[in-house]
């Protein structure tokens, strides 16, 4: 396993262990009050990053920054020397995920919502903002629609004013229950266009075509990534995706849930690895989408016994943890898998970093959390 995630031609190659002590530090490098105001104690307490001259720092702007995914992006282009601005409304994101980079003076950390314009100037957008997990889309449907059609909108008018580059994070989702197996970037999907996942898969279609649409009318210079299932450190205990349900479930010692017969297979690519992807697609020459996922293909009861015996150790066993079986969720996807030549040929990306790898990673975290009584 390499020491190092990233790539020198973009200069987003970094020491795994710098990234890991953004998220399992070996001691907090501020005073957090009860009222969750932040305080730094002096500023050689942030982390390191890369000094740039003025002509080579780009300022970019990460909605939902404050996320998982978003934060971890946020991490590696903080590390690369840039200027970092996260709109955030902390439905899903929080302070705790960016903590490490409030008051340092190339961050700027803004409670906003996306279905609001926003007007800054940068020169590249990463558009993150949706709630992804089924229990935060679903709680809300209408604002998840709104936040990927309005959302999108007022992003891509802000990328038309400033000519910045924008990257619309979509999702494996536009694929619905794929009869196409694995599936690929031409694929048009088979989407229930009114079942309880429509907000998230029909917002997302729908953003994917606003983001074309301004790149052909407007000229609008665009990216977009077609997401498939992640998981790391950051993760929100309570967002209802597998990994995450699987691990606390663990901890605790109860039983594992699965929804359905645990036959339906998914895809999981580890955080690092998607945040290579993104900055990699950003910084390159194409404009198709283009899947970002871990071929690697597992059921999810495959899944779930892997977990269990990564995160149980004495006096707990597997065997003192069962695996429950629950009536399957509506529209839940069969099959889920996907075709990376577009990335591999185009950007020079495929995953570096093992299921396994990732999950001992991930498990540890939670791990930490709960010893903490974070979460």
């Amino acid at each position: 396993m390499s020491t190092t995630v990233g790539h020198k031609h973009v200069g987003s190659d970094v020491e795994l262990s710098y990234l890991r002590d953004l998220y399992l530090p070996k001691e907090k490098n501020y005073v957090e009050h009860k009222d969750s105001t932040i305080i730094y104690r002096h500023i050689s307490s942030f982390p390191p990053v890369k000094q740039l001259s003025p002509s080579e720092r780009k300022r970019i702007l990460v909605t939902g920054g404050a996320g998982f995914v978003g934060s971890h992006l946020v991490d590696r282009l903080m590390w690369m020397g840039h200027e970092v601005v996260v709109l955030d409304n902390f439905f899903t994101g929080t302070k705790r995920n960016v903590q490490h980079w409030i008051g340092h003076p190339h961050f700027e950390l803004v409670r906003h919502d996306v279905v609001d314009p926003f007007m800054v100037e940068v020169s590249q957008i990463y558009h993150l903002a949706c709630p992804a997990s089924p229990p935060h889309y679903q709680y809300n449907p209408t604002k998840t629609v709104k936040t990927s059609v309005m959302g999108t909108i007022n992003m891509l008018g802000l990328a038309k004013r400033t000519k910045a580059r924008f990257l619309l994070t979509s999702t494996s989702e536009v694929y619905g229950d794929p009869e196409e197996h694995p599936q690929k970037e031409t694929y048009w999907g088979h989407v229930n266009p009114i079942g309880p996942r429509a907000c998230y898969d029909e917002g997302k279609r729908i953003a994917e075509t606003l983001t074309y649409s301004y790149m052909r009318q407007e000229g609008v210079d665009v990216r977009v990534a077609r997401i498939f299932n992640t998981f790391g450190p950051r993760m929100s205990p309570a967002d209802g995706r597998v990994v995450s349900n699987f691990i606390m479930q663990a901890i605790r010692g109860e039983s594992l849930t699965l929804y359905g017969d645990g036959e339906q297979t998914r895809s999981f690519q580890y955080i690092h690895d998607l945040v290579d992807g993104l900055i990699l697609l950003m910084n390159s020459d194409y404009s198709d989408p283009v899947n970002l996922g871990n071929p690697d293909e597992y059921t999810i009861k495959e899944f779930a016994n892997t977990i269990r015996e990564m995160v149980l150790t004495p006096p707990l066993s597997p065997h003192n943890v069962d695996i429950k079986i629950l009536p399957a969720a509506e529209d839940d996807p069969k099959k889920r898998k996907p075709d990376i030549t577009r990335a591999k040929t185009y950007l020079g990306w495929e995953p570096k970093f093992s299921v396994k790898h990732g999950l001992q990673e991930t498990v540890d975290w939670f791990k930490s959390q709960v010893a903490e009584g974070a979460i």
